[in-house]
């Protein structure tokens, strides 16, 4: 219509000109004429726009209200409006749910019947730039919808786990029969990170962690865990599940692959009337469930082929075939890597360790009271710490038992190291004393004795030589620095050259000197 108007200001415009817009936009000439007529009349260019009705802010909150049914908010307009005595301007039902379908998106739709989750099914989401191996984990915890057996009880587990975005390999898992907190993470990551014995081949040093906000990911133990190693923490935002897509993908693909099958099953179709769940006899154990998930993991790592790998690789394949350099880390650093450190420091007592107004005894305890320690202990869990030197937090001295739940075995462990110890201390002064005594052989003349042990000249000259080693005096050199000259205004002694001997009484020197006089100075 802009050229249409340019060529009629200028008055070229021809009914040429009209039949090849028509032509071009599929419409009568009779309608591109008014066209151009609304456009000399009232600047408007293309279809004059129709009064029809819209969706308002106020319709929106009242289809949110009803969940998205139209029917049922036309009769609370039309009840408003009689109301009002305005009942003519309500639109009809037909009206009305074709402005919806007009004006709301399917997303807006379905997310005001069936709220977020169903509006977030007809969003877009891009896919992020391809990584190398270890680039990125991702963490979460599922709850197992499997009744298992436990201590003749029925539970619904719990795994946490990390899988590579990458590769898609799982790196590390945790099992807890109940709700799981920071050590199920912490032990996760341990599993994840070391390579060694039922670990490996993968793991290592991942660059980056992304979780939600999960309090026990983001607790201070996993971002201390974490940080001694220089692994930041991703804290994604809440209900945002699909920036963590890998691990939520492998979260549906082991409920459809693994779960369905198991006894106990809580999300399986049952028949009309049926809502009593299977027995506890009937259910798995608990051991049994974490054995079958383990080996679930094993498969998937080596066997399957999930979709976005090249080639259609398995994650093992993807793993090994990534050029990548690994970062290991020294089991040592990795043997406390789940322990917590209060930061408090503790002496050794003859109780033992108090740690919770309790007593932790172990039998290298013996002979250290006094000792200044600290204590490292797994979280949730009382029965068992590890202990440090307090001068070195590096140095593991060992693990305590508490005093109250050991076994018999423990403390007769304890007993015999104490005997030991003091079998060992009677032994050396035993020893002592030999050395203290000199013992003579029996004789049979009046003679001097002589002693049982004869010292030869060459340990002679070795203990002396030892003796003067370790006589700090005679290894002193008095003569090594000179002293330097006292000050100027100190009183010096006399030398001996000039200081006239005393006489001594009853000597010669004394009676030829009697008759003489005393000297001033003197008071005799």
């Amino acid at each position: 219509m802009e050229r249409l108007r340019l060529l009629d200001t200028r008055g070229e415009l021809t009914s040429g000109h009209v039949r090849l817009i028509c032509s071009a936009l599929g419409v009568s000439e009779r309608t591109v004429w008014r066209w151009l007529q609304a456009a000399r009349t009232a600047g408007q260019a293309g279809s004059m726009p129709r009064d029809r009705f819209t969706v308002t802010q106020h319709v929106r909150q009242l289809l949110a209200l009803w969940g998205g049914n139209v029917a049922a908010v036309h009769r609370e307009l039309t009840a408003e409006a009689e109301r009002d005595g305005q009942a003519t301007r309500v639109p009809s039902l037909a009206t009305m749910q074709r402005a919806v379908v007009r004006d709301l998106s399917a997303g807006e739709r379905a997310g005001l019947k069936g709220g977020e989750g169903a509006r977030r099914r007809f969003d877009v989401y891009g896919m992020r730039p391809p990584v190398h191996r270890n680039a990125c984990w991702e963490g979460d915890h599922k709850r197992i919808p499997v009744r298992v057996e436990l201590d003749g009880m029925s539970v619904c587990p719990w795994v946490t786990w990390f899988v590579d975005v990458a590769t898609k390999v799982i790196t590390g898992v945790a099992v807890t029969p109940h709700q799981p907190a920071r050590d199920a993470v912490l032990v996760a990551l341990r599993a994840g990170i070391s390579r060694t014995g039922p670990y490996g081949p993968f793991g290592g040093l991942p660059s980056l962690v992304r979780v939600d906000r999960g309090k026990e990911f983001l607790c201070r133990a996993v971002i201390r865990a974490l940080g001694a190693f220089a692994v930041p923490v991703d804290d994604l935002p809440a209900y945002t599940p699909y920036r963590k897509g890998t691990v939520e993908a492998l979260n549906g693909a082991l409920e459809e692959m693994l779960l369905v099958s198991l006894p106990g099953y809580t999300r399986r179709a049952r028949p009309a009337g049926a809502h009593q769940g299977d027995p506890v006899d009937a259910l798995m154990p608990f051991a049994d469930f974490v054995r079958v998930l383990l080996d679930w993991v094993a498969w998937w790592n080596t066997e399957h082929h999930p979709a976005g790998l090249e080639k259609g690789w398995t994650p093992r394949k993807a793993w090994e075939a990534d050029p990548t350099p690994l970062e290991d880390v020294p089991e040592e650093q990795l043997a406390f890597f789940a322990l917590e450190d209060d930061g408090r420091i503790r002496k050794i007592t003859t109780n033992g360790v108090t740690w919770r107004r309790r007593a932790y005894i172990a039998p290298w305890m013996v002979g250290h009271v006094g000792t200044r320690v600290r204590l490292r202990y797994l979280p949730h869990y009382d029965g068992e710490i590890d202990v440090f030197d307090a001068a070195d937090p590096a140095r593991h001295l060992g693990k305590a038992y508490l005093a109250q739940a050991a076994t018999l075995e423990q403390r007769r462990a304890l007993s015999s190291v104490r005997e030991k110890k003091a079998r060992a201390l009677k032994a050396d002064l035993q020893a002592a004393e030999k050395l203290r005594r000199t013992r003579y052989t029996a004789t049979t003349a009046p003679s001097t004795p002589r002693p049982r042990r004869t010292v030869t000249g060459q340990q002679a000259q070795e203990e002396i030589a030892h003796a003067g080693q370790t006589d700090l005096a005679a290894r002193a050199l008095p003569d090594l620095i000179p002293p330097r000259d006292p000050p100027a205004g100190w009183a010096r002694p006399r030398s001996a050259s000039t200081t006239r001997p005393r006489p001594v009484p009853d000597s010669p020197a004394a009676d030829g000197q009697a008759g003489t006089k005393a000297p001033p100075d003197s008071k005799e």
